[in-house]
């Protein structure tokens, strides 16, 4: 059975950090206008589930509507006694049997959110296609874009595209 096609959809200060030290993400309004999505619009619309860590979760939990009504949602935590919100289910264990299993059960195209959870999936080669929303903002420290991939991953850009907020989005393929 074929893996289902692992895609991260994220954005990133220049200097290479998707989330404050706290893991806040307000520094990401700096590039919000009227009409302008950068693509996350038709992204979410080509992924039916979508593979997250905890800590994410936790802060797209208080996103008010739920960002990923439309599509089947996993967290990865060590809590899998928590109870559902939304619909998502809770699992613990490795991400190559997930996709094992999501793959037994119909998921075509996964996309893969969460600093530690991009990193595992790249160090398993789950990930197939990364995009980078670069946000023209330098913070200095926070969450890294990849920790501890453990391996070079080498990646082909296949389209980009640059927004009148500054934003500049990079699509890569992983070779």
């Amino acid at each position: 059975m074929k893996r289902p096609f692992g895609a991260v959809f994220l954005a990133s200060s220049l200097d290479g950090f998707i989330a404050r030290t706290d893991g806040a993400i307000d520094w990401l309004a700096s590039v919000e206008r009227a009409g302008e999505d950068s693509g996350a619009a038709a992204f979410y619309g080509s992924v039916d589930t979508i593979v997250m860590g905890r800590k994410t979760y936790d802060i797209a939990s208080s996103f008010d509507p739920w960002p990923y009504a439309k599509m089947r949602c996993v967290v990865v935590t060590s809590d899998t006694t928590r109870a559902s919100r939304h619909g998502e289910t809770f699992y613990r264990g490795d991400l190559a049997a997930l996709f094992d299993r999501l793959a037994r059960e119909g998921s075509e195209r996964v996309y893969i959110d969460g600093g530690t959870i991009v990193a595992q999936a790249l160090a398993a080669g789950l990930v197939d296609e990364i995009t980078v929303s670069v946000i023209p903002m330098l913070l200095g420290e926070g969450v890294a874009l990849s920790p501890n991939i453990g391996k070079d991953v080498h990646l082909v850009l296949v389209g980009h595209e640059a927004y009148e907020s500054g934003l500049v989005q990079l699509r890569y393929r992983v070779r």
